[in-house]
């Protein structure tokens, strides 16, 4: 397959998953932001959905103080912000567009009508409307994206690497998510003791990446940092743990590998096998930012290597 394709396969997956990772945390932040609580705890909710995406500096540039309106305007429609939902939808319309003959009619019609729906309902002013409805769209069109994809395309290379991006930004994502969530916790305090954040605190975390439901099954018992830190990282059932995207990743991976791609499949293998023999006490032992921290430079690592390796192999 030519490079070039690659690359718009590869980011068109990454693009549409971003748009719903985004619209995830906003929609849980928003119906957390309806509950009764502090103006400080308020704003430090939407720091933290500025943080896990690392756009703190880029919205205070902008806008200054943290506001509740303006963080939701930046991370939805604002043309200016590359990671903003509008933004997503349109870069990944545009990476279909450029290989629209590998697509299935399916798949780039579901992509091209989902950023024109998307243009028309924030221009109607859903987002101030109904912030909540127009985060359930997003999502829903990532699902029908992303059901389309695997129900009507050949699963060659193509949608090897239509793959490849999906479960790499997704790694990505809930690593971050749990980083910024669990970062005021001491890390020599049993996580699951006196003083762990309430029940509200830890179920939006699990909402967030539609989890909630999944850990009452697997736990059958009261929600403690820990089992979260263990269903979001080491379950491999879990759709958006750790554990299951880098599984994913790396059997994809191994299905395009060429020539130079060696030093990228060991380290996909390196992260996978760290992952299938970790425990989480070994985990939280020396600090689970510690731990997320090290993932998620190589996961930037990986990243790098699969662009050399097969997006701009003249690099």
């Amino acid at each position: 397959m030519l490079s070039r394709t690659a690359d718009h396969l590869f980011w068109l997956s990454r693009y549409m998953e971003r748009a719903e990772n985004t619209a995830r945390m906003l929609d849980v932040n928003y119906q957390t932001s309806l509950l009764p609580q502090s103006p400080a705890a308020a704003e430090q909710g939407w720091r933290s959905l500025l943080s896990i995406s690392e756009l703190t500096g880029p919205y205070q540039a902008r806008w200054g103080e943290i506001e509740a309106e303006r963080v939701k305007h930046f991370m939805v429609s604002d043309e200016r912000n590359p990671s903003s939902i509008l933004s997503c939808l349109r870069e990944a319309r545009e990476n279909a567009r450029a290989v629209r003959g590998t697509l299935t009619t399916e798949v780039w019609e579901t992509t091209n009508q989902t950023w024109l729906e998307f243009k028309r309902m924030i221009a109607d002013g859903l987002l101030k409307q109904d912030p909540a409805a127009l985060c359930e769209w997003v999502k829903f069109r990532s699902h029908l994206s992303r059901g389309v994809t695997v129900g009507t395309m050949l699963q060659d290379e193509a949608f090897n690497f239509l793959r490849i991006g999906s479960f790499l930004e997704r790694a990505d994502n809930t690593a971050r998510l749990l980083d910024v969530k669990f970062h005021a916790l001491d890390a020599a305090a049993e996580p699951s003791g006196p003083g762990a954040r309430d029940f509200y605190h830890w179920s939006a975390v699990l909402r967030s990446v539609s989890a909630f439901e999944v850990y009452r099954k697997v736990y059958s018992n009261v929600i403690t940092p820990d089992k979260v830190a263990e269903l979001l990282i080491l379950r491999p059932d879990m759709p958006r743990s750790l554990a299951h995207c880098m599984a994913r990743l790396l059997s994809n991976l191994k299905r395009v590998a060429n020539n130079q791609s060696a030093e990228t499949l060991r380290l996909a293998g390196r992260i996978n096998a760290d992952l299938e023999h970790a425990s989480i006490d070994e985990i939280l032992q020396p600090g689970l930012h510690v731990f997320l921290s090290q993932f998620l430079d190589r996961v930037g690592k990986l990243g790098v290597g699969i662009s050399r390796d097969f997006l701009n192999p003249s690099v």
